[in-house]
């Protein structure tokens, strides 16, 4: 499905024609310069490599320069394929004029890492217990995690503390409510992951 890469600017909320307001999300979305053309004939299937956001020369690898230069521009700091129906040249430049409004897209995105975090933030727990008879230092704990017989084991995938957040998720089904073609802006319906400023993949 034809896509661009672009940047999380933050949320905002908009009102309809019938007065009611809903919250949604800015995406920069391009502009994405063609860096590589895959075929059939020669890699086996049919995409479009897209480059965006500007990178440093000296932080560029040299594989990596012979593509840009082979398409005639500059270092580009995300790349990223997409399968595209439409004809493009090395070189081109896609924006956000892919999209129209009443467009639905998928945001792929990377969530807010939080760390090292517990039940009950993690997983929602209710905790155990109550802060009476002793009980002052379980009121977050999990409680039993596994068999005390047979089996003696904890099963795999039990819910337990560890890392949260930093993974990639992806937003599906999200309606386009406005695009600014001259500022390279969509506005669609809701929330995607991660922080503002993060880099998001747009798929229609």
């Amino acid at each position: 499905m034809p896509g661009l890469i672009g940047k999380k600017i933050g949320m905002t909320s908009v009102f309809s024609a019938d007065g009611k307001n809903t919250p949604c999300t800015v995406i920069e979305a391009g502009p994405c310069v063609v860096t590589q053309v895959k075929t059939v004939e020669k890699d086996g299937y049919a995409a479009l490599q897209l480059g965006f956001g500007e990178a440093k020369e000296k932080n560029t690898t040299a594989p990596l320069k012979g593509i840009f230069k082979k398409a005639g521009t500059t270092p580009k700091q995300h790349l990223a394929e997409f399968k595209f129906d439409e004809e493009h040249n090395l070189g081109d430049t896609i924006t956000a004029e892919l999209f129209a409004e009443g467009d639905f897209v998928d945001v792929v995105g990377t969530s807010k890492g939080k760390g090292f975090q517990g039940v009950v933030k993690r997983h929602g727990f209710g905790g155990v217990g109550q802060a009476t008879h002793g009980q002052d230092d379980r009121l977050r704990k999990p409680g039993s995690i596994g068999a005390c017989s047979y089996p003696a084991k904890v099963f795999k995938g039990m819910r337990m503390g560890g890392h949260m957040g930093n993974e990639r998720v992806t937003t599906q089904n999200l309606k386009v409510l406005k695009v600014i073609p001259e500022s390279n802006l969509i506005i669609v319906k809701g929330s995607i992951a991660g922080y503002n400023g993060s880099t998001v993949l747009i798929k229609k």
